[in-house]
């Protein structure tokens, strides 16, 4: 049985963003071409911040521009940031602030 670590406010944490364009980003990984060869899928790491714990195991997650977003706990998509991952991107992490959670998107 895998054990989970609980997730508190202020906790920076990375989702992987699944995408697809004909031009991937700088920070696109695992970068695999269409068939027909015109798009591209990627993935993109997100850094966001827990805002809450909403029960039923669902996060709030706060984004660098403020929006906010509802993600299952245990997504595999989701994991904590490593020491050397704050540290490297520690600006990319937003700081909290008011959240209106009536705006939230819900992902997953």
């Amino acid at each position: 049985m895998m054990r989970w670590r609980q997730y508190r406010r202020g906790d920076p944490v990375i989702f992987r963003v699944t995408k697809s364009s004909c031009r991937p980003g700088p920070r696109a990984r695992n970068i695999y071409p269409a068939s027909n060869g015109e798009l591209y899928s990627y993935a993109v790491d997100k850094f966001w911040t827990v805002v809450e714990e909403l029960g039923n195991d669902m996060l709030l997650l706060q984004t660098r521009r403020g929006k906010t977003h509802r993600i299952h706990a245990h997504d595999p998509q989701l994991r904590h940031a490593t020491w050397w991952e704050r540290m490297r991107h520690g600006a990319r992490f937003p700081q909290l602030t008011f959240v209106d959670t009536s705006q939230t998107e819900l992902s997953r």
